[in-house]
C-alpha cells in the first residue's frame, strides 16, 4: 500500500519577474518627531506628578500645622485657668467658649466646644455639627482624643479632639475642644493649579513636537536628498551632484557623496574611453592580419614568408599594446608603486647612462641634484626613458636631448630636454591623453603606440606628482616631471 502525501511547494519570486516593492516603515523624520514628543511628555507628566505629590504633602503639612496651632493656644487657655473678668476658675463649658470667643479658624477650619456629649458652641456655623453622623464620628476621640475623619458631601473631613474633664460638686463634667478640618478645599485649589499645569504642559508638548518636526525636517532635508540622487544614480548617468552647504556632518556626507560621484563618473569615463580606443587600436593590426592572410597565395614561398613576418610583427605590436594597456589599469593600484629612498643624483646619472643606448643622439647631463627623495626608482626610470624614447623619435642623429633633475621649492623636477620641433601649444594637454599624438614629427619620427605618454602621466599622478612640457631652450621641447616630498607613513594617491 502506498501513501501519498499532497505537498505544495510554492515559488517565493518567479524568474524573470520584477520583486514587490517592499513595504515602507516610518519615516526618520516621524520616528524622530514621535521620540521626542514621547520623551516631552512622559517629562512633563513625571514633573507634574512630583509637583503634584510634593504639593499634596506641603498642603497636609500645613492643615497639620494649623490644627495643632489651634491646640497649643488651647493649652495654654487651660494652663490659666482663671477667667480674666469673674477672677474665678474655668468651667468646661466656660473654657471652650472663651476659647472659641478669643479664635478665628481659617477658612478651612470649624472650632466645636463639646460638652456632655453635644456641641454646645460652634464656629462658625455649619449643619454638619448637629448630624448624627458628626456625633457617631466623634464619639471616641472626645473621650480619648486623637484624629477620626469623614466623609461628607463637601469632601473629606478630619476631626481632631483636645479632651478637658473638670472635678466639681454636682460630679465630673466632661468635653473636648474638636478642630475640623475641610481637606479638600486645599486639595481643590491644588487639583486647579494641576489641571492649569496639564492645559499648559500640553500646550507645550504639542508646541515642541512641532517644532521637532519642523528642524528634523530641515535637517534630515539634504540626506532625503542624497536619497533621491542615489535613486537617480545608474550606470549610464553619473552626472547627479547635490547641492553642498554648512559645515556640520550631513555637509560632510554630501561632499563625500559628490566626491564619491566624481570618482566614479571619472571611472566609469575612463572605462568607455579605455574600451574605445582599445578596440579602435587593436582593430588595426587585426585587419592588417586577416585581409593579408586572405590573400595569401600559398603556393608562393615568398609571400607565405612576407605574409608571416607581417603577422608576427603585428603580433608583437599587439602584445607591446596590450602591456601598455595593462600597465595604464594598474596605475592606481597599491602595489603599483614600491617607495624607497632613493639618491637622487646618482638615479639621473643611470638614466642618462641608459638612455644613451636608445639612439645616435648626443646625450648630456644638464644638472643632478644631490640628496635623497622617497620615490619609486624603476617606475621613475621607465617614465624618464620614454621621454628620452619620444626625444630620440623627434630628433635626427647627432642633435642634443640633455637629462636632469633639481629641487624647486620643497619640490623634485626631472625633466628631458631636446632640440627637435617643439609640441605645439594646443597639443601640450592632449599629448598625454591615451592614443593621442601630436601633430608635429621631427626628422627622427617613428611610429609609436600613443601610450608612452600617457604611462609617464600615469606614473606622474600614483606620486602624487605631475607632468607637463614647455619649449625648451634654444629651441626644442622640454618635459617635466615634478615629484612633491613624501614622508614614510603619508598616504599615496596610488595606496
Amino acid at each position: 500500500m502506498t501513501a501519498t502525501t499532497d505537498m505544495t511547494t510554492t515559488d517565493p519570486q518567479p524568474p524573470g519577474t520584477t520583486p514587490p516593492p517592499r513595504r515602507r516603515g516610518l519615516s526618520v523624520r516621524a520616528r524622530i518627531t514621535a521620540s521626542v514628543a514621547l520623551l516631552v511628555t512622559l517629562a512633563l507628566a513625571g514633573a507634574g506628578l512630583i509637583v503634584y505629590v510634593v504639593e499634596l504633602s506641603r498642603v497636609e503639612a500645613a492643615t497639620t500645622r494649623e490644627m495643632e496651632q489651634e491646640l497649643d493656644e488651647f493649652s495654654r487657655l487651660r494652663t490659666e485657668g482663671i477667667d480674666p473678668e469673674t477672677r474665678a476658675p474655668y468651667d468646661v463649658e466656660g473654657l471652650l467658649r472663651t476659647f472659641l470667643s478669643r479664635n478665628v479658624p481659617d477658612d478651612d477650619e470649624l472650632l466645636v466646644a463639646w460638652v456632655d456629649g453635644r456641641a454646645r458652641a460652634h464656629f462658625p456655623e455649619d449643619p454638619l455639627i448637629t448630624t448624627a453622623r458628626f456625633s457617631e464620628a466623634v464619639a471616641d476621640v472626645v473621650v480619648d482624643g486623637g484624629t477620626t475623619y469623614l466623609d461628607t458631601a463637601d469632601g473629606e473631613v478630619r476631626i481632631t479632639s483636645q479632651p478637658v474633664r473638670q472635678d466639681n460638686a454636682q460630679g465630673t463634667t466632661e468635653g473636648a475642644l474638636l478642630v475640623v478640618s475641610y481637606l479638600d478645599e486645599d486639595r481643590a485649589e491644588l487639583r486647579s493649579t494641576m489641571r492649569t499645569y496639564t492645559i499648559v504642559a500640553a500646550l507645550l508638548a504639542l508646541l515642541v513636537t512641532v517644532v521637532a518636526a519642523w528642524q528634523s525636517g530641515r535637517l534630515l532635508a539634504p540626506l532625503t536628498r542624497l536619497r533621491q540622487a542615489t535613486g537617480a544614480v545608474n550606470a549610464t548617468d553619473l552626472s547627479a551632484r547635490l547641492p553642498e552647504s554648512g559645515n556640520d556632518d550631513i555637509s560632510a556626507l554630501t561632499r563625500n557623496f559628490n566626491d564619491m560621484l566624481a570618482r566614479l563618473e571619472q571611472a566609469f569615463s575612463d572605462q568607455r574611453q579605455f574600451l574605445d580606443d582599445a578596440g579602435h587600436e587593436l582593430r588595426t593590426p587585426l585587419t592588417i592580419i586577416g585581409g593579408h592572410l586572405e590573400l595569401l597565395d600559398e603556393s608562393d614561398p615568398a609571400e607565405v614568408e612576407q605574409t608571416r613576418r607581417l603577422a608576427l610583427d603585428e603580433v608583437d605590436r599587439m602584445s607591446r599594446l596590450v602591456g601598455d594597456l595593462i600597465l595604464l589599469a594598474k596605475h592606481d593600484r597599491p602595489d603599483f608603486l614600491t617607495l624607497e629612498e632613493v639618491d637622487v643624483d646618482t638615479l639621473t646619472e643611470d638614466i642618462l647612462a641608459k638612455a644613451s643606448a636608445l639612439a645616435d643622439r648626443d646625450w648630456h647631463l644638464d644638472a643632478a641634484t644631490p640628496g635623497t627623495w622617497r620615490l619609486d626608482p624603476q617606475r621613475v626610470t621607465q617614465a624618464m626613458l620614454q621621454l628620452c624614447d619620444n626625444a630620440a623619435g623627434h630628433t635626427a642623429p647627432g642633435d642634443r636631448i640633455a637629462v636632469g633633475s633639481a629641487t624647486v621649492d620643497g619640490t623634485l623636477r626631472l625633466w628631458v630636454r631636446d632640440t627637435g620641433p617643439g609640441v605645439p601649444a594646443e597639443d601640450r594637454e592632449r599629448i598625454f591623453e591615451r592614443f593621442a599624438r601630436s601633430a608635429e614629427t621631427g626628422s627622427g619620427d617613428r611610429p609609436g603606440l600613443g601610450l608612452g605618454l600617457a604611462i609617464v602621466s600615469a606614473i606622474a599622478t600614483a606620486h602624487g606628482g605631475t607632468v607637463g612640457v614647455e619649449d625648451a631652450t634654444p629651441s626644442g621641447a622640454r618635459f617635466t616631471i615634478t615629484l612633491p616630498a613624501r614622508t614614510e607613513g603619508e598616504a599615496w594617491p596610488a595606496s
